[in-house]
């Protein structure tokens, strides 16, 4: 699916950019209302990410063009201003969302999602599966062996990920933009605790082992060969 992020801040539109297409969307990303604008109005999108301050225009008159022109590209603004009157006045444009930075990466994409499934049929996907390790995203269940495992929310999204992800290697950046928010400092060892904590619970009491470190790379969940070493 594509999408259009809208984004003035280097650093928010990059990470914008990188993160939705490590979630498996085309992203095309503009830094300026005049090509926000034209783009969204021209191309074929799915959905379109909108801040609202911007250069030449802002994100309330792109969105409003939109909407005169019977454009009914669903459009999520992402953007600092969080009043209630704003949210109130982006929604009454005819954004279909309104989320407020700083934000956390997986909110953001949860969003997407969920706007996407309004328009398009997609097969949903109620468990995730490795070996004898049980993932249920409706319940929000984790079972290993038939034993069932608690998890805090946190633990539950990182185990959600690498299950996804299933045999690539994440690096700890990608984990922290996938799981924590934005201004997560991947530099400590925030990751690495919570990886240990979870290998406690799905790991140490089971064979075989399913979360692998990758010196100097990351960590991956996957089921080794017979004759691989952990």
């Amino acid at each position: 699916m594509k999408l259009l992020a809208v984004e003035d801040e280097i650093k928010t539109g990059d990470y914008l950019k990188q993160g939705l297409e490590e979630a498996g969307f085309n992203v095309d990303l503009v830094r300026t209302g005049l090509d926000g604008q034209h783009l969204a109005s021209t191309g074929d999108y799915d959905l379109i990410v909108l801040d609202v301050m911007l250069p030449d225009i802002d994100g309330w008159r792109i969105l409003q063009s939109l909407r005169e022109a019977n454009t009914n590209t669903p459009v999520i603004f992402l953007t600092a201003r969080d009043s209630v009157d704003d949210r109130v006045k982006g929604l009454e444009l005819g954004a279909d969302d309104y989320l407020v930075k700083p934000f956390a990466f997986s909110e953001l994409l949860a969003r997407v999602r969920t706007l996407l499934r309004r328009g398009v049929p997609l097969p949903i996907i109620d468990k995730l599966q490795a070996a004898d390790l049980i993932l249920d995203l409706l319940s929000r269940r984790a079972t290993r062996a038939g034993n069932r495992i608690n998890l805090t929310n946190k633990e539950f999204s990182l185990l959600e990920l690498l299950l996804r992800r299933q045999g690539e290697v994440l690096p700890r950046s990608l984990i922290a933009s996938q799981i924590w928010d934005m201004n997560f400092d991947s530099d400590t060892n925030v990751i690495d605790v919570a990886i240990r904590r979870l290998r406690a619970k799905i790991d140490d009491p089971y064979e075989p082992k399913l979360i692998h470190t990758v010196r100097g790379m990351g960590y991956k969940l996957e089921i080794p060969d017979a004759t691989s070493a952990n």
